[in-house]
């Protein structure tokens, strides 16, 4: 059946399929087009007559994932200029007062659309929450860094999104006043840097943050590094207006050779310690306006303390970045003792008995990147008595050996467990209990700020732990190779 609202912009048609109304491909932001690629988004153009809204709009330009991951990770594309748009589900276009789910993809700022299977919203609104995913420009044009051109464009336009959300969200019967942004891997080092930035004051009120806190930002000495060096392989001057004369192809071949050089030799020479540190060519960078400082700092400093953060990682999150490519299994005692330092691989090997030096190198790696950053920001928050839930995702997948891997979580908390592609990580025999466990508590989240256990403290440190069989509450789990980090 169609379904029919009235925004701003004009009428949308939708699809309604068992009680969920389903409206896609909303522009949010006018097309970035020539010059436009590297403004500031501007606001959508209005329509006459009803537009169809019942397949995906168009995804932001973006290479495939290298191998092996693209098999792992699908990674639609829908060609055309109009990318910066959004979708929504709801259970009642008709009502009012609904809490509102808005998802951020990940990709590392490279990758990704909200056309992935995987980010289906029909399982939150079943729930009674309406739920939103959104595209926002990626690579160059989203997180370069230009004498002539506004900065994090890739952050300005989840700020739009947002906005053409409060404006809008009451026409799907959502609340703009109970508004939750979530996202995963860069997806969640958007929602922690919109956390602290003073442009998100107002436009959401609980915030979720999956694999991914404070680590993903960049100095603005070292994002001009990066994009001197894309300019330098296209052959052109580091400015926005020679950007957007290059083909956007050419762009994102460019893209990805800074992306595999900075892989294969990190130099912070060449591209500046930051991003060697971030291990990403272009995430946000700290211009002094969207960012005024880095995220952890200014969260530390009392940024976003009055919005509850639900928070946490998977157990094994590198191992998706290590295993499939070969490198877990290529590491011997040598080579790990060459890239951890002694005391840390002892450690993190002695609580693995029979873990292999992949498997410990997978550890330590999961720690540097994902856990500590996020048990940083619960520290901070916590020193000023600000409401963060931790968790930690268990259950390994049979998948490859990929075991509790970075991504694994989504399809538990998005409810899409046999969705067409979540198989590729999960398999086919995930266990449907923890599904259901899972997409409860970020349910409750959404809806009333509880996940259903106690905010993080810095003297016990809960932190609830999703596994099959459940496990339910532990108090800081691994504290000991916590306390390394120290």
């Amino acid at each position: 059946m169609d379904t029919v609202v009235t925004v701003k912009q004009g009428r949308l048609r939708g699809r309604l399929i068992h009680g969920v109304a389903s409206f896609l491909g909303i522009p949010y932001a006018a097309a970035p087009t020539g010059e436009g690629l590297y403004r500031t988004p501007a606001p959508p153009e209005g329509w006459d007559g009803v537009r169809e809204a019942d397949a995906f709009g168009p995804t932001a330009p973006k290479s495939a994932y290298p191998r092996p991951l693209d098999r792992l990770l699908p990674e639609p594309s829908v060609p055309g200029e109009d990318f910066l748009n959004l979708n929504v589900w709801t259970p009642d276009p008709g009502g009012s007062g609904l809490p509102v789910f808005v998802w951020i993809h990940g990709g590392a700022f490279q990758n990704g659309s909200s056309a992935v299977p995987t980010y289906d919203g029909h399982s939150f609104a079943r729930d009674g929450v309406v739920f939103v995913s959104l595209n926002y420009r990626l690579g160059v044009p989203g997180f370069g860094l230009f004498p002539d051109a506004p900065a994090n464009l890739g952050l300005r336009d989840q700020l739009a999104a947002l906005a053409w959300i409060q404006d809008n969200i009451a026409a799907f019967g959502g609340d703009p006043a109970r508004v939750t942004v979530a996202g995963e891997s860069a997806g969640a080092m958007s929602v922690t840097s919109l956390l602290s930035s003073r442009h998100g004051a107002g436009l959401f009120h609980r915030a979720i943050a999956q694999s991914g806190a404070g680590q993903g930002f960049v100095t603005a000495e070292d994002a001009r590094r990066v994009t001197a060096e894309t300019a330098r392989l296209l052959g052109v001057e580091p400015t926005a207006r020679a950007f957007a004369s290059v083909a956007l192809p050419d762009v994102l071949a460019a893209h990805r050779r800074i992306g595999a050089a900075l892989g294969a030799r990190p130099d912070p020479g060449r591209f500046g310690p930051s991003v060697v540190a971030a291990a990403m060519p272009y995430p946000p960078v700290v211009d002094g306006d969207i960012l005024e400082r880095p995220p952890l700092e200014a969260i530390a400093a009392g940024a976003g303390h009055t919005i509850p953060l639900l928070t946490g990682t998977t157990t094994e999150e590198h191992r998706l970045l290590l295993v499939p490519t070969g490198v877990a299994g290529a590491i011997d005692a040598e080579a790990l003792r060459s890239l951890v330092t002694p005391a840390v691989a002892d450690a993190y090997a002695g609580a693995r008995p029979g873990a292999t030096p992949g498997d410990v190198l997978a550890a330590v790696l999961t720690d540097r990147y994902f856990r500590m950053p996020a048990i940083r920001v619960a520290e901070a928050r916590a020193e000023a008595a600000a409401t963060t839930h931790m968790y930690e995702f268990a259950w390994r997948t049979p998948v490859e050996d990929l075991g509790a891997c970075h991504a694994l979580e989504i399809a538990f908390a998005l409810g899409t467990l046999g969705r067409p592609g979540a198989e590729g990580l999960v398999g086919e025999d995930a266990p449907r209990d923890l599904a259901r466990r899972t997409h409860a508590a970020w349910v409750a989240f959404t809806s009333h700020g509880d996940p259903g256990w106690e905010p993080y403290d810095l003297r016990r440190r809960p932190v609830m732990v999703f596994d099959h069989p459940a496990r339910g509450v532990v108090m800081d789990p691994r504290g000991e190779e916590r306390r390394l980090w120290n």
